[in-house]
């Protein structure tokens, strides 16, 4: 059994990637979506998060007020930081249970989406380390499209990420994704 790790600047492609590996009867574990099932629904995890940012941060009928969380983070390292020590913590503890679920169930690889895998320290939780590597501009234009923001924002975002050639150095594997052909995933399969 191995236990593969997949990050990538946003709007790499690491997403698409995962969904090629579903794609051939795969088990991945999203950290991203995880973080955000932890946001909406642990009780744990808002309050403390209601703490840092503050009450208003869910709506009265509980709901997470996206826009407030976002501006919060993006302000600074420092607010990103002190978002994720709260967050990682649990899904990094919802990644092993998970792991030990596909083990007992007999899956021979396992792969974790995130996107900041080294950033995390989720590193250490995986046999080998995957890079999604994607031109910059490529990136910029898939993000703006997918997420419907300005150059600006998208830039902003990136920022806040692990530089793109630390990752790459850091990686075992490195996939490019050119966004014209499919990635060659074959080294991870």
């Amino acid at each position: 059994m191995s236990t593969y790790g997949i990050t990538g600047g946003i709007g790499s492609g690491k997403s698409f990637v995962c969904r090629m590996l579903e794609e051939r009867g795969y088990k991945v574990f999203y950290c991203d979506a995880e973080a955000k099932r932890l946001i909406r629904e642990d009780s744990i995890v808002r309050n403390k998060l209601q703490e840092l940012v503050g009450k208003e941060l869910y709506a009265e009928d509980g709901t997470l007020q996206k826009a407030i969380l976002s501006a919060f983070i993006c302000k600074s390292r420092k607010q990103a930081d002190a978002v994720d020590a709260i967050v990682h913590p649990r899904v990094r503890k919802s990644f092993l249970a998970w792991e030990a679920e596909q083990l007992k169930a007999g899956e021979k690889n396992l792969y974790m989406e995130c996107a900041l895998l080294f950033e995390a320290g989720f590193d250490e939780l995986v046999e080998k380390t995957v890079f999604v590597n994607s031109d910059e501009d490529k990136r910029l234009e898939h993000l703006m499209q997918r997420d419907g923001i300005s150059m600006a924002k998208a830039r902003q975002w990136m920022e806040l990420q692990m530089p793109e050639a630390e990752k790459r150095q850091r990686a075992d594997i490195v996939i490019n994704n050119d966004y014209t052909s499919l990635p060659d995933i074959s080294e991870i399969i």
